[in-house]
């Protein structure tokens, strides 16, 4: 099939260090190429591909510290796309909604992923008015605030087997990966980690937007005993950071739509705790991958059951379930479907 993949401009894909959609764009872009396809990618100039890599601008908008109208490029690629639009079987967006009007008024097949929180007053009416438009969720979750809107499937993430390699815990500490915010409530798992009478290595990035937060709730708090703040890290710190882990801890307060750190600790053998918000009841097999827990006093219960976990079966688990290939697999079978739908039938009349 001949496919065009659609990312934000935010970050690269991959992204260089912190980035979920981009990060699942790239995954699922290169199963597409090593399945034969040709994919077309549109994202960031410095992004790294072996599909054919068509840039929306420069480098990635987050570190383009000139820029002052980032709507400007996404619009202008979009344009381009449109003009692109009819040499493709299928076009899979990731960028939101921006993409609606536009397509709603060209004939090529495509379909939207939404990556993020669905439960925004404003979303409702928006994808009431644009219907006919196939959009995937990441979970069965994340659908709920809008049940009724034109899903086509859930396909939930994946990641490369051969990515994050498994290992044995032998550090003994609890994890914390991702980005300092509010809703990921790094406070808690600093709070768990003193429970428990364990440390705690945060590895996590914090945006601007975050950054009061950071310096008014977090940073007293990290210098505790036991509690370590290494910052943002990449994929090739990842095996390490998360093999040599307990568990990670995902002390969420907000509907998470997925949660790939999750399924990075699955490769890794590492199980995860964590509350019983979105995704989370989806993703962890509560007594086999982790647990599923109500608070910090029973995650602080978790932890001391940690042990009994095999960490072989994790990555089992990670093996069956949350592969790239998995992924990749799941979304050509509703491409054909939807670009079947649209061919004209060949049957006798």
């Amino acid at each position: 099939m001949k496919i065009a993949q659609v990312a934000p401009l935010t970050e690269s894909v991959p992204p260089k260090l912190y980035g979920g959609t981009e990060r699942i764009v790239s995954y699922l872009t290169e199963e597409l190429v090593a399945l034969g396809h040709e994919v077309t990618l549109y994202a960031s100039g410095d992004s790294e591909t072996r599909a054919e890599l068509r840039a929306g601008c420069a480098r990635a908008l987050r570190f383009d510290e000139a820029c002052r109208a980032p709507l400007a490029y996404e619009i202008m690629m979009l344009e381009r796309l449109a003009q692109d639009a009819a040499a493709f079987d299928i076009v899979h967006f990731h960028v939101d909604c921006l993409h609606l009007p536009l397509f709603r008024r060209l004939n090529t097949p495509f379909l939207t992923t939404l990556h993020g929180r669905l439960d925004i007053p404003e979303l409702a009416p928006l994808y009431a008015e644009f219907s006919e438009a196939p959009l995937v969720s990441i979970s069965r979750t994340q659908r709920r605030p809008l049940d009724w809107a034109s899903w086509a499937a859930t396909v939930p993430h994946g990641i490369p087997a051969d990515l994050l390699a498994e290992g044995i815990g032998a550090g003994g500490y609890l994890a914390f990966l991702g980005r300092i915010c509010p809703e990921k409530r790094p406070d808690l798992a600093i709070r768990i980690a003193l429970e428990s009478g364990r440390k705690l290595r945060i590895a996590a990035k914090v945006d601007k937007v975050d950054r009061e937060y950071f310096e008014r709730d977090i940073r007293p708090l990290l210098g505790a005993p036991g509690i370590e703040y290494i910052g943002e890290i990449d994929d090739r710190r990842k095996s390490d950071f998360l093999g040599q882990a307990a568990a990670l801890l995902f002390p969420i307060d907000w509907p998470e739509p997925f949660g790939l750190v999750m399924i990075e600790a699955f490769a890794c053998g590492t199980p995860v705790i964590g509350f019983e918000r979105g995704s989370v009841p989806e993703i962890v097999e509560d007594g086999v991958t982790g647990f599923v827990v109500d608070g910090p006093a029973d995650a602080v219960a978790a932890v001391r059951s940690v042990r009994a976990l095999d960490r072989a079966r994790i990555r089992r688990e990670f093996d069956r379930r949350f592969t790239s290939r998995r992924m990749a697999e799941d979304y050509l079978a509703l491409y054909r479907s939807l670009a079947g739908a649209a061919q004209p039938s060949l049957a006798p009349a």
